[in-house]
């Protein structure tokens, strides 16, 4: 029976897994492991059900860079159309270099520097979502210093628990994000009153890995009170951004689909004339990535078994970092007994592991993928223990692109000098 694997792209082939028609094994002969591989046609796919559940509104579906910020991933979705939503200006420069349209995107983060500030006014990004009341008063003194106006939307913290992982909820009060509910109006009109400032719209988003569309209408129906609340003071908004945080399937969750997830907002804002944005990230690329790895070394232990691959922590930080799950499969099926292993790196931590506790029937040099790496892989990786970092390869049907070559070990050292 075909395994249920996250992503209809992979399936088992004659020569192993395959993503969309090309085996992983071949990947592995031309590019080495560790190797973050990637199917296009998973990416569109997932774009496209935005753009269905969306069809006939004025909306905008703007990619969180920070998923995955390789440039293949990115020129995918700009030639989808995409919008982007960027918190850094590293970020905003990969988006342009990508093919990506400045009118398109949306500044999002805490610690937007001057520099950022002047950098975004220059390309022309469509909004910046300020998180703070420090912040117009830099971003209203940056504009006035280029002669620009910078068009803006403040982020609403409404203050609605999202029930998943702490690390990744943003719309709590305890949380860094945001403006509070409570002081938002008086913001707005403070906003309204600065020459260099134009008040654009109001943005929201309250956290990650999302299960449940209800949360995310709760905080909509806060949303839209404070929006007319605003007309009714002559601050009228010509966006409302939702955030992004749909969830999807690592182990055995059920996450609603794009639709279902959409539809109790999209019913909110049912006659409504403001353009609606959306900013997935995690539900674009999450299961249209996987890390394939090769196993160095088997160790059998008195309370646990081992199995030691050349990916690690530095590769793939989620299970260090939040004990978060990746679905381990062998590449090649093995005629052998399977075994329960710990998977772990090479790396000089107790912390270096990958997957606790899977049954594999492997042997030394055999290929295994961790599945559902697309969001938040790559982008988190590290040179931690002098590693150059994973490539990178897209799979287009029966084609492999190159997207992002292995690091070198003297490239890691390239800006450093020793003392004489």
């Amino acid at each position: 029976m075909t395994p249920d694997f996250p992503t209809p792209t992979l399936s088992q082939g004659c020569n192993g897994l395959q993503l969309e028609d090309v085996s992983l094994a071949a990947i592995a002969e031309t590019y080495g492991t560790p190797t973050y591989v990637y199917s296009r046609r998973a990416l569109v796919e997932a774009f496209s059900a935005y753009q269905r559940a969306l069809a006939g509104r004025r909306a905008l579906v703007c990619y969180a860079v920070k998923a995955n910020s390789s440039l293949g991933v990115l020129s995918v979705f700009a030639q989808l159309g995409a919008g982007f939503d960027i918190v850094s200006g590293g970020e905003l420069s990969r988006v342009l270099a990508a093919g990506g349209d400045a009118g398109k995107v949306v500044f999002s983060g805490v610690g937007k520097s001057r520099a950022e500030m002047r950098q975004a006014l220059a390309a022309g990004i469509r909004c910046f979502n300020v998180e703070s009341a420090a912040e117009i008063d830099r971003l209203n003194e940056v504009a006035s210093e280029l002669g620009k106006v910078a068009p803006i939307a403040f982020r609403v913290n409404p203050d609605v628990d999202p029930k998943t992982h702490p690390y990744i909820s943003t719309g709590l009060k305890s949380n860094k994000f945001g403006v509070a509910f409570d002081t938002a109006l008086e913001l707005y009109r403070r906003a309204a009153s600065l020459s260099h400032l134009r008040v654009s719209g109001i943005a929201c988003h309250i956290g990650s890995q999302l299960l449940d569309p209800a949360p995310i209408a709760e905080a909509a129906t806060k949303v839209l009170d404070l929006v007319d609340r605003l007309a009714a003071e002559g601050i009228a908004l010509d966006h409302i951004d939702l955030g992004g945080g749909l969830g999807i399937r690592y182990r055995d969750e059920v996450p609603p689909t794009v639709t279902e997830y959409l539809g109790p907002l999209l019913k909110l804002l049912d006659g409504r004339t403001e353009e609606i944005c959306f900013e997935p990230g995690r539900s674009l690329v999450g299961n249209a990535g996987l890390l394939l790895t090769r196993v160095e070394y088997l160790k059998p232990g008195e309370e646990k078994n081992f199995a030691i691959v050349d990916a690690a922590m530095n590769d793939l930080a989620r299970p260090a970092l939040y004990d978060a799950y990746h679905e381990v499969v062998a590449v090649q099926p093995r005629d052998v007994p399977a075994r329960n292993y710990e998977i772990v790196g090479p790396i000089c931590e107790s912390g270096d592991f990958l997957a606790h506790d899977r049954s594999l029937a492997v042997e030394p040099g055999d290929l295994v993928a961790l599945l559902s790496a697309g969001a938040y892989g790559m982008a988190m990786s590290s040179n931690y223990n002098t590693r150059p970092r994973a490539a990178e390869v897209m799979v287009d049907g029966q084609r492999v692109h190159l997207i992002r070559q292995r690091e070198t070990v003297e490239s890691l050292y390239a800006l450093e000098s020793p003392l004489s």
